[in-house]
């Protein structure tokens, strides 16, 4: 369903792919000091996109040591033919995108036998 991930040198932030379906999928991204005003994503055509930019909310403190990344971000998906965005929802620190390949309609049709050998062209009675 997903047919490439671009990939960031640095892999940040991390991200699962899981199969919750046969026709759905979710991509988790660890997103730990974003808010939901922080966040943003984008669908162009076959291309998910999930932006982050974090506030600096460090003025005025001193950090001893900082390793909870707070950068911007940027993580870009193509997907395959036909998948839709179902959703999207944060929750501790972990941003979920739901996504759904929905099922092709069955389209039945009846075709009319005609006798003595005759095909029957659309229109002809």
């Amino acid at each position: 369903m997903l047919d490439r991930v671009q990939k960031n040198a640095d892999g940040y932030p991390p991200y699962n792919i899981e199969q919750i379906a046969s026709d759905r999928l979710r991509i988790t991204l660890a997103v730990a000091g974003f808010s939901m005003d922080d966040l943003q994503i984008t669908q162009e055509d076959n291309q998910l996109v999930i932006r982050g930019r974090s506030r600096d909310e460090g003025e005025g403190r001193i950090f001893l040591h900082r390793g909870i990344a707070a950068r911007q971000f940027q993580r870009a998906f193509v997907l395959a033919e036909g998948i839709e965005v179902e959703g999207a929802w944060l929750d501790n620190g972990l941003l979920h995108v739901d996504l759904r390949r929905p099922q092709p309609e069955t389209r039945v049709r009846t075709i009319r036998i005609n006798g003595a050998g005759r095909p029957v062209v659309d229109g002809e009675t």
